[in-house]
């Protein structure tokens, strides 16, 4: 961990690959939005999905009728079972036809391999022909970016890696380094006997193969040389030629935002070719390698097989708020959230073990993902086998399953630790944390309370002829930190007629612990929460927080589902389980007539969990501009705060890299208070924002025209 926490600090400070990361994302989101106008990138998804699922189940099968028909037309297929025998396949062919300049087009697959580097060993040359490819290949470094594999340098670098590297000054213009780029690389187009490609799929019906490509590169690899190579998974194999038909509708709008690439290549066997030194050839070999390297082991996994869906659009990285801060940095190989999963059986455990741990959960890659690939899924199941094989650390183990689990002992320590604060608390803020100095680098932070929620809430206002009864599932955040929300609950919802009751046996909604991969310690917390909640009848069970919302309503139930007394209460208690502002929203005729208007100029941050788990980011929305208020919204205002929970403890700095993408936005909206419905982003984002920052529920509490007496 310590290793990957300097690995972090330093890509946080190369400043410009996360201006070039962030300025691509945002742009890219309007602009993938234009592209899909008219489409229905759900159903297309769906498709996508439906194909790929198809090709997982029958991957063998797949593979021997591709391999049939390739052969039947004219191509050698080879079977790789691992890297290395991909490698040696390539090398004995360059060795056997006397090559000895090789040109590639850009691929993944390849990159995997660490193709480049072999055969450079075995004496060969090898020359990058994508532009991005070759810049990087020059400079030394790895693709930070599955599409766009040298993002992060600007025309600066790249000049000066020109002049370093090829002894040519050359402006740093665009046009003049891609006119440089066409004159190197055309004389090696020319001198090759061999071209390696990748391909984006492989149709088993007719032997055929598919590229993408926005460079003419691709082309010349494929056809000028007399050998041409392809490097393919098999997860590229689709079943029917008319199945790439979708993948060409979303591959193009998903990774670069264009309706259609510059380029699409069928290749459908051996055709004839002219040599390098002008010989005409009737046909020219095609060596197609079918890549396993871990996928069929992928495949027999009943989680893990769902990543190879992936198309390689890296909509995912383009969205991610920790790639944009850190680029190559999260990833080996393959980059960001996919590329964790795939280092994990394609390249190793060990690695990816570490870099999972970058994953933030904000859920966002899920909404863009272009196979449907449920990726926050698949990274907490990795988690979870990573602490089974290693477990967690000393510290985390004594907090998350010695002291959270045991409710009394978790108080009490929050208690002891409210009073021993007093000596870093200034003026109502925790200026210094002892333990976590990282976490008040250039902020202060929301103190203990010293009086939590659960004991306020005997001299809470109440209806005197209820309309029903709600229980409050407070949350360890409101309860501790932000009692003044349960308070603001309490209040909206007593003015509406209902009699709130918080249930003294409840504790933390285990989340902590589920999202350190700790699913037993998690069971056992559902079941106090779940026992404590069912002892009181009531028509419904309130949160203020959309992290405990997620755990009650989703978690409890998927946790608990082995065990048939608790699957059922679990069950139960989620049909009733609702976060306050749906609940309130929904019975607008209650609350509407008893709000003054809200005179504030307020923008609204979507957390995570709300916007993307509980579909819920448009109920807030509409209770603030019903009771008056000038919403402004931030452009955009999805993005994360770069909390986490325990994500902004282990990397402070890079949640606090995060944290400043949203400010700005929040700022750039022009409002005076930020509203949200996460007491974790109001933790976050309230410890650096100089104007108010508020949950939904403060607002409407303060805005009540007839509020009860406390």
């Amino acid at each position: 961990m310590n290793e990957l926490r300097e690995k972090v600090k330093k890509a946080l400070a190369n400043r410009r690959v996360s201006w070039a990361l962030t300025h691509f994302a945002d742009n890219y989101v309007i602009a993938r939005e234009k592209a899909y106008a008219g489409k229905d990138f759900a159903t297309l998804r769906q498709k996508v999905a439906q194909i790929k699922e198809e090709t997982i189940a029958r991957l063998e099968e797949l593979a021997e009728q591709f391999t049939r028909e390739a052969t039947r037309r004219g191509a050698v297929v080879y079977r790789a079972a691992s890297a290395e025998e991909a490698r040696a396949y390539i090398a004995d062919l360059a060795r056997a036809k006397g090559i000895e300049t090789v040109v590639k087009s850009k691929s993944m697959a390849t990159e995997e391999l660490h193709l480049n580097r072999y055969l450079q060993q075995q004496g060969l040359e090898v020359v990058e022909t994508d532009l991005g490819e070759w810049i990087i290949q020059l400079s030394g470094q790895r693709p930070s970016h599955l599409v766009m594999p040298a993002i992060h340098l600007s025309r600066q670098e790249v000049a000066e890696i020109f002049r370093e590297k090829l002894g040519v000054e050359v402006e740093p213009d665009i046009g003049r380094m891609v006119k440089l780029a066409r004159r190197e690389l055309r004389k090696k187009f020319l001198g090759a006997w061999m071209g390696i490609s990748g391909a984006n799929l492989a149709v088993a019906e007719t032997g055929t193969l598919v590229i993408l490509t926005n460079e003419g590169n691709a082309r010349l690899t494929t056809t000028l040389p007399p050998v041409h190579v392809v490097v393919v998974g098999l997860e590229k194999l689709v079943p029917r030629l008319v199945d790439i038909v979708p993948v060409l509708e979303v591959l193009p709008r998903s990774a670069t935002a264009q309706i259609l690439t510059s380029y699409v290549t069928l290749i459908t066997g051996s055709v004839p070719a002219v040599d390098p030194e002008g010989n005409y050839l009737p046909q020219k070999e095609l060596h197609i390698i079918l890549l396993d390297n871990g996928r069929t082991r992928m495949a027999a996994d009943p989680v893990f097989r769902e990543a190879l869906k992936c198309i390689r659009c890296a909509a995912c990285l383009n969205v991610c708020p920790v790639y944009q801060q850190l680029g190559g940095t999260f990833g080996a190989v393959y980059t960001g959230g996919i590329g964790v999963i795939l280092t994990a059986f394609f390249t190793g455990f060990e690695e990816a073990a570490q870099l999972q741990e970058l994953c933030l959960g904000c859920q966002r890659c899920r909404e863009y993902c272009s196979a449907n690939i449920d990726l926050p899924g698949l990274i907490e199941e990795l988690r979870r086998r990573v602490v089974a094989k290693k477990g967690v650390g000393p510290a985390a183990r004594v907090a998350l399953a010695g002291i959270l689990p045991r409710r009394r002992l978790f108080h009490t320590f929050l208690r002891t630790a409210a009073r021993l604060q007093a000596p870093w608390v200034k003026e109502g803020k925790l200026c210094r944390l002892p333990f976590f100095p990282e976490l008040t680098e250039g902020r202060a932070l929301p103190p203990l309370s010293l009086v939590p929620f659960r004991d306020r809430t005997a001299r809470l206002p109440r209806p005197q002829s209820p309309r029903g009864k709600v229980l409050f599932f407070s949350g360890c955040l409101i309860d501790y930190v932000f009692p003044r929300i349960g308070e603001a609950v309490d209040r909206v919802l007593a003015a509406m007629g209902w009699e709130l009751v918080h249930p003294k046996g409840q504790g933390c909604c285990g989340f902590p612990v589920w999202q350190a991969g700790l699913p037993g310690t998690f069971a056992r917390l559902a079941q106090q929460n779940l026992a404590a909640l069912a002892e009181i009848e009531a028509e419904a069970v309130i949160t203020a927080c959309p992290t405990c919302t997620v755990a009650l309503k989703y978690l409890y139930p998927e946790v608990l589902k082995g065990d048939a007394k608790w699957a059922e209460l679990a069950r139960v208690l989620a049909e009733k389980v609702t976060d306050f502002s749906s609940f309130v929203w929904e019975r607008r005729e209650e609350i509407l007539p008893i709000l003054a208007p809200i005179r504030e100029r307020i923008t609204y941050h979507d957390s995570c969990h709300l916007k993307y788990t509980l579909r819920a980011d448009r109920a807030p929305r509409e209770l603030l501009l019903a009771g008056g208020a000038e919403l402004k919204e931030m452009a955009p205002p999805e993005l994360c705060c770069g909390f986490g929970g325990s994500f902004t403890l282990k990397f402070p700095e890079l949640s606090r890299a995060i944290l400043k993408r949203k400010l700005q936005a929040i700022e750039g909206s022009g409002a005076e208070t930020v509203a949200l419905d996460c007491p974790g982003c109001l933790w976050q984002i309230g410890s650096v924002f100089s104007g108010k920052a508020k949950h939904t529920a403060e607002i409407l509490a303060e805005s009540l025209k007839y509020p009860l007496a406390l």
